[in-house]
């Protein structure tokens, strides 16, 4: 009973004097004025939800403006999730539920596997990129985890969707004025910060799939999860990212093909889905057969070759994460295959690692109540899809989809906890602190 009141009176003081940095700060420094301002909310918002940081965090998991340099080169997202990682691991609901501890294990798998090449190649970007693979992987669960297990999946993916369908617009925007010029290329996004075509179409692949599984535990209506999901679509489309199309038609397919034990899928989708692989297929295959060497088939081609060279050089434990932003070898390029890049920065040992968490972690979702564990199954199976044929190891498009997870298993233990209560397995309510709980009390009452 004393702690509550301690704490009203430290957020009190902690409030009153960020409001007083601000005032301070304002005339002479308006970015940092703004960033204390927006620390002020946040805490300010935590007295009342605890995980308010991790539910904020969400739409900023997909801000790609890079901070830093040199060795350390990080994105706004991993700030993000750094800070939010923090609140998520102090006040998010406890105890983790069985899935989540087996997939946080088999993130621990893969990071044990892959320092061994930290310590057999020492150097600043090998290092950081060590932390920053687990703040992707298990970290974006954790904060995922704290999102749904709170009761605030809804407001988490809804915060998570909106940038993602803003992108989409400006996304066929783009296209519709590149056709009116006369190109019908890829897009290229420069505002509000530059977005590479393989970005766009990874994070609005990830998202069609979020509106098209549109779980009812989300709570959409009908009407948002459907423009979701072809606002999303149109703009991988857009982008002509071919491993998102790629990703999204296999996404698909696994959604509409399990059972769904809220609603039954119409499989004409997959008339649809089919031929965007098709097109993939041709459109490669015509890449192939022209004696442009640089073309972006063919260039891949000179890459996974190149890739295997480093990789002999060092089988067991490769030549270090992010070899090719450090002068490791006479190459400077990432492979633009998942596989091949985990083999030539970790060798043998560090592909073990990546199979295990990977192949591990499917089962763990494949075995989750449907309601829950297809749409996490989905995005992470997209998402190793993507990676086939591009860069698997780049800032967000690893984090988006295991933050969606960890939401899916966070918002099952939550409606566990719920119906154990309800059904009176348990005759004290563990979730009775939880903003959300009263919330929906106040409502019923």
């Amino acid at each position: 009973m004393i702690r509550r009141p301690l704490a009203w009176v430290a957020g009190t003081l902690v409030v009153a004097a960020g409001l007083a940095l601000v005032g301070y700060l304002l005339p002479a420094s308006t970015p940092y004025a703004l960033a204390g301002a927006a620390v002020v909310l946040v805490v300010g918002l935590t007295a009342y939800e605890p995980v308010a940081l991790p539910v904020l965090a969400m739409p900023a998991t997909i801000v790609v403006q890079r901070v830093g340099g040199g060795g350390v080169d990080l994105t706004l997202s991993d700030l993000a999730v750094f800070a939010a990682f923090w609140a998520a691991l102090v006040l998010a609901p406890r105890p983790f539920s069985a899935p989540m501890r087996s997939l946080l294990w088999l993130t621990a798998v893969y990071q044990v596997s892959t320092l061994f090449t930290v310590i057999a190649n020492p150097y600043l970007a090998n290092t950081v990129e060590w932390f920053h693979a687990w703040l992707s992987t298990g970290g974006a669960l954790v904060v995922g985890w704290a999102v749904g297990r709170a009761g605030r999946a809804r407001v988490g993916l809804t915060l998570l969707m909106v940038p993602c369908l803003l992108i989409a617009v400006l996304t066929c925007v783009a296209a519709l004025q590149n056709l009116a010029a006369g190109y019908d290329g890829p897009v290229y996004l420069n505002w509000p910060y530059g977005m590479h075509k393989n970005f766009v179409g990874c994070v609005l692949g990830i998202a069609a799939l979020v509106g098209y599984a549109r779980p009812w535990w989300v709570g959409w209506p009908r009407w948002f999860a459907h423009l979701s999901f072809v606002l999303c679509s149109v703009g991988v489309l857009a982008s002509q990212a071919r491993q998102a199309l790629v990703g999204l038609a296999v996404g698909v397919m696994v959604i509409t093909l399990r059972t769904d034990p809220d609603r039954k899928r119409s499989k004409l989708i997959l008339l649809a889905a089919i031929p965007a692989v098709w097109f993939v297929w041709l459109a490669v295959q015509e890449q192939l057969s022209e004696a442009n060497p640089f073309n972006s088939a063919n260039q891949r081609l000179t890459w996974y070759q190149q890739a295997l060279e480093v990789w002999r050089s060092s089988p067991w434990f490769g030549v270090g994460l992010r070899w090719w932003t450090a002068g490791r070898t006479q190459y400077g390029f990432q492979p633009p295959n998942a596989e091949l890049e985990v083999l030539s920065s970790a060798g043998v040992v560090g592909l073990v690692g990546f199979v295990v968490l990977f192949l591990g972690s499917m089962v763990v979702l494949w075995r989750m109540n449907p309601r829950f564990g297809t749409l996490a199954l989905t995005v992470l199976l997209s998402r190793l899809v993507q990676g086939q044929f591009d860069l698997f190891w780049s800032a967000i498009v690893v984090t988006l989809p295991f933050a969606v997870v960890g939401v899916c298993v966070g918002a099952e233990a939550y409606a566990r906890s719920r119906e154990a209560f309800r059904s009176g397995l348990t005759t004290i309510d563990p979730d009775a602190a939880l903003p959300s709980v009263r919330e929906m009390e106040a409502v019923r009452r």
